[in-house]
């Protein structure tokens, strides 16, 4: 039996979307990025790796709309770019998924660039500024962590106590109860958001 001389093929470093897209994951490339693809990873992406109530799991999809809204309440000025941005602040996950900050850290610079490089891909796709300024980053920030304490009290069994202790002081006003929803809603959710915001942009 002859044995091939071929040598095996290189790992690969892409991946395919349903879209029909290859997103190269050492170079992405704008053009190979489509909202469709985002919306579909996140509302499937779980947060707090799935530990939450409800019959659905809490998406990173329905996350998004929450740190939005969150900026608006931080910002009333808050432009259609901004509002754009904290809809998109973690879009890059529907590629590297939810992972918590001190993994990010252990995995170290490389991965920091490739996030980074994979953040700027998306918002140059959409119509934003390749990198956000430094008080628009705070600001979204700061509504990532109000909507983490928002979550965590009310969706991953977290006394108010501890949620101050992690993620900062509660949101001001009545803290309404979250609904998760369905994969499909969630990612129809974000969809609607999404092109109400390019419309207006």
């Amino acid at each position: 039996m002859a044995i091939s001389s071929k040598s095996p093929p290189s790992p690969r470093a892409w991946q395919r979307m349903l879209s029909g897209r290859r997103l190269d994951l050492i170079d992405p490339h704008s053009i190979d990025i489509e909202i469709e693809d985002i919306a579909l990873g996140l509302s499937r992406l779980a947060r707090w790796n799935g530990q939450t109530s409800g019959e659905h799991a809490f998406s990173v999809a329905q996350h998004s709309l929450l740190v939005e809204e969150f900026l608006v309440t931080l910002n009333n000025n808050a432009s259609i770019s901004d509002r754009l941005s904290a809809l998109l602040h973690d879009a890059s996950e529907y590629v590297i998924g939810d992972m918590i900050s001190p993994f990010k850290t252990v995995l170290g610079v490389d991965y920091r660039r490739f996030e980074d490089q994979l953040e700027q891909s998306i918002r140059i796709r959409f119509g934003l500024t390749a990198q956000m300024s430094a008080e628009l980053k705070k600001q979204i920030k700061q509504a990532d962590r109000l909507s983490a304490h928002y979550e965590a009290v009310h969706l991953a069994g977290f006394l108010p106590s501890e949620a101050i202790l992690y993620f900062g002081p509660a949101p001001n006003g009545p803290m309404l109860e979250i609904k998760p929803l369905s994969t499909r809603e969630a990612e129809n959710a974000f969809l609607d958001r999404f092109l109400n915001l390019i419309d207006q942009l």
